[in-house]
């Protein structure tokens, strides 16, 4: 089996991709491999025939390490012990496992079940809570599309969901569902910020909190009413969440009856809009009533916030929101507090692990810059577009929903990801939408990347694309080989509340051969370049954040170079003699896009707009990532079927059709020759019949990735020449510049594109001349 099947099996079984699939043996020749050793997981992947046992697992005896029972570890059927492959550490196997035998295997120990979940036993399942927070000053078409969507996942809820609506413009409306024929609402102020203990107050919230609805907080008094001692039995939250089953209707009817924010909006002014006080109030509302319990605030932005707490920008229309070069010369009037107010927030959710969803719908920018902690820390979704009377939005809020095969929801809620290694390894940090758990201990490194000092995290929301990357440090001596045949061993425990209300723990273990520094082609052979291009992207987005900017790319540039330095062969002060071996070929490609992509060049994005796609980054799976860092170019044309193309400035000719995949986006690009036939309605007549299949090719094919794409791309349609061919123009690497074009404008080879960017035949060879210079 070559190292490319390997990984894909992996990835396929595990969820498991890992910058270098051969460990080196020390941390001397750990540092000579540049790129760090880490590893991409995705916790809840979805895989045929996967492995669900009805028990706790087996841990390990050991305090300091409490791995679970693996097929890696060593056990002894006769003495009914295993030894950990972790720390050696000799176990006995609990009572009932005494009939085990080499012939019956319990799962967890079977070859083949490296990842298994286990389903905990408890008394009664979780209920999942849902609070929609909804803006009321967007134009009146936007909220009728927005109301039909909000009745719309009523129905997709499973029937014992509990659910909740808070509505705002200048106040906070927090309603009350068990009203019959009359709406009762409870009004915040949008400039003030309620503490938890004020809102309690306020909606006469008692009682013990997180109680299901079907469980009484009071004994039952006889000779009292049926619907009486009901009323008695109810916990007082019950008035703001109901279950879905119950309160459908009441729900429906008061989404149909919302309006437009009555304040008055005078001309030359932005609406009052209070969306820091109102995730204040909504995550207030849960912490007083579902602490620690899964729950999710979706909460739907039509614009900045224009008071209060969470303050983006004034209502004054002459004073225009932040621009990066206002972040960059540090020129924001309400950012810097607005990102603090926003921050806080996400830490209270975090605390009692709750998700707060985004979904932000306006042609100005929304405020999404400030309000990216909520939605990076606790895992939920940000969704950003135009209007939400659009497919982009409608289908993206609808695909939140989707269900497994068994109609369970593919969403989880309160994960824990602890990650064990073996004592050669310590964890240095992971990257993702998760916190720190700060749990310590021997495997945790002293260097940090990402979020380091601890081996455990927390992940508040996650689906089956949620993925971690996760860096690791080696920190075996030189002068103690490792024993020869002994596998270097990770294990990821992820405990999390399944969408049945279930709690369940998925583990994943994974071993890998370990490489002195003798044998540095067995380490080079291991190398995965798509997965270490997305975790180096991960960090340099990190380091981007944190204000690091044109250091970034030096950075980046001085990783590459010393790469290839190490794993080239070269003749010194030779460039034209440098070679590299396949499994290193695309890494420098990578960088290269990497470098133009809109995660570390902000030109031409807004905040908002840069906000949305670095969170992206941070949680989709390498596959995904890989098309974000660099799109896939699909060329049609009568010379033959659909082909892969380069994303090249080359392959833009006249007489094809691409179509480019960003992730983002979706674009069909018709060349000179075929926008004009497609003008002169050439494929509406019978005779071209072949000319209107061409057309309809990538239509078709655009379609299919718009149906499983999640969120929805825009859909760009264009011609060679027209504005909206830029998208195309941006990414393709532009090896025909004007400079470089014939004197008729466009060489025979492509098209010219306007910048200044370098090419990448000029990047690689000024990263030829400096990875053979003498060191």
């Amino acid at each position: 089996m070559s190292y490319a099947d390997f990984i894909q099996q992996s990835e396929e079984r595990d969820g498991v991709r890992l910058t270098w699939n051969v460990w080196p043996s020390s941390r001397l020749e750990a540092t000579r491999i540049v790129i760090p050793l880490g590893g991409m997981y995705q916790p809840l992947k979805e895989r045929q025939n996967f492995p669900v046992v009805g028990y706790e697992p087996v841990l390990c005896s050991r305090q300091t390490c409490r791995a679970v029972l693996n097929p890696f570890c060593q056990v002894d059927y006769r003495a009914k012990l295993w030894v950990c492959n972790f720390c050696h550490q000799r176990n006995a196997f609990p009572q009932h496992y005494s009939a085990i035998s080499a012939e019956h295997q319990p799962a967890e120990i079977i070859g083949a079940y490296s990842s298994i979940e286990y389903t905990v036993q408890q008394r009664s399942p979780l209920p999942l809570v849902y609070l929609f927070v909804v803006d009321l000053c967007v134009d009146e078409d936007d909220l009728q599309a927005l109301k039909e969507s909000l009745q719309m996942s009523l129905s997709l809820l499973p029937p014992t969901a509990l659910v909740g609506l808070v509505t705002y413009g200048k106040m906070v409306h927090i309603h009350e569902l068990g009203c019959e024929g009359i709406s009762k609402s409870f009004v915040f102020h949008g400039k003030k910020d309620y503490t938890v203990k004020q809102v309690q107050e306020s909606l006469n919230l008692s009682g013990a909190p997180g109680r299901a609805p079907n469980q009484p907080n009071t004994q039952q008094a006889p000779g009292q009413p049926p619907q009486q001692q009901q009323q008695q039995h109810m916990p007082s939250s019950h008035r703001f969440l109901q279950p879905v089953q119950q309160c459908d209707m009441n729900l429906t009817d008061l989404i149909s009856e919302l309006q437009s924010d009555p304040w008055p909006v005078p001309n030359g002014r932005r609406p009052d809009r209070s969306s820091g006080a109102a995730l204040s109030v909504a995550l207030s509302l849960l912490e007083a009533t579902y602490p620690n319990i899964g729950a999710r605030i979706m909460m739907f932005v039509g614009g900045p916030a224009t008071q209060g707490p969470g303050m983006v920008v004034s209502n004054d229309l002459h004073e225009t929101i932040r621009t990066h070069h206002d972040v960059e010369k540090d020129n924001c009037r309400y950012m810097k507090k607005a990102e603090k107010h926003y921050n806080q927030l996400a830490q209270r959710a975090t605390a009692n692990g709750h998700v707060v969803d985004v979904f932000a719908c306006s042609l100005r920018q929304p405020g999404l810059h400030e309000m990216a902690a909520v939605c990076d820390l606790t895992g939920g979704h940000m969704i950003l577009g135009d209007s939400f009377d659009t497919s982009l939005f409608k289908q993206s809020f609808q695909r939140v929903f989707l269900k497994d095969a068994q109609g369970h929801l593919k969403m989880a809620f309160g994960a824990q990801l602890e990650v064990k290694v073996c004592r050669e390894l310590k964890v240095k940090g992971a990257l993702g939408p998760l916190v720190s758990l700060n749990k310590k201990g021997p495997g945790v490194a002293d260097e940090e990347i990402g979020v380091g000092g601890t081996c455990a995290w927390k992940l508040c929301g996650l689906d089956d694309r949620t993925t971690v990357g996760v860096f690791f440090e080696v920190v075996n001596q030189h002068a103690t080989p490792i024993p020869q045949g002994q596998l270097g061993a990770i294990q990821f425990i992820t405990s999390y509340q399944h969408s049945s209300g279930q709690r369940r723990i998925r583990v994943t273990t994974v071993a890998r051969n370990w490489a002195d520094g003798a044998m540095t082609q067995q380490i080079a052979a291991g190398f995965d370049q798509e997965c270490a291009a997305v975790m180096m992207a991960r960090v340099a987005v990190s380091k981007a954040e944190h204000g690091e900017g044109p250091d970034v790319l030096r950075w980046l540039d001085r990783t590459l170079i010393r790469m290839c330095q190490k794993f080239g062969n070269y003749n010194k002060e030779d460039p034209a003699s440098f070679r590299i071996e396949p499994n290193f070929s695309l890494y420098p490609q990578f960088v290269f896009h990497l470098r133009r992509s809109q995660f570390l060049q902000v030109f031409n994005n807004s905040p908002d707009e840069t906000a949305f796609y670095r969170n992206k980054l941070n949680r989709e799976d390498v596959t995904s990532c890989l098309i974000m860092i660099q799109p896939v170019l699909y060329a049609y044309s009568f010379s033959g079927p659909p082909e892969p193309v380069l994303l090249d400035s080359a392959s833009i000719k006249k007489d094809r059709i691409l179509l480019l995949d960003s992730f983002f986006h979706i674009l069909i690009f018709h060349g000179e020759t075929i926008a004009s036939w497609r003008k002169l309605k050439y494929h509406e007549q019978p005779n071209y019949e072949n000319f209107k299949q061409l057309l309809q090719a990538p239509v078709a094919d655009a379609q299919d990735i718009l149906r499983s794409r999640f969120p929805v791309p825009r859909y760009i349609d264009c011609d060679e020449g027209g504005s909206q061919a830029r998208f195309l123009l941006t990414r393709v690497n532009p090896s025909a510049t004007p400079n470089s074009a014939s004197p008729w404008g466009q060489q025979e080879g492509g098209a010219a594109v306007l910048t200044d960017d370098v090419s990448l035949q000029v990047f690689m060879e000024h990263l030829k001349k400096l990875a053979v210079e003498a060191q």
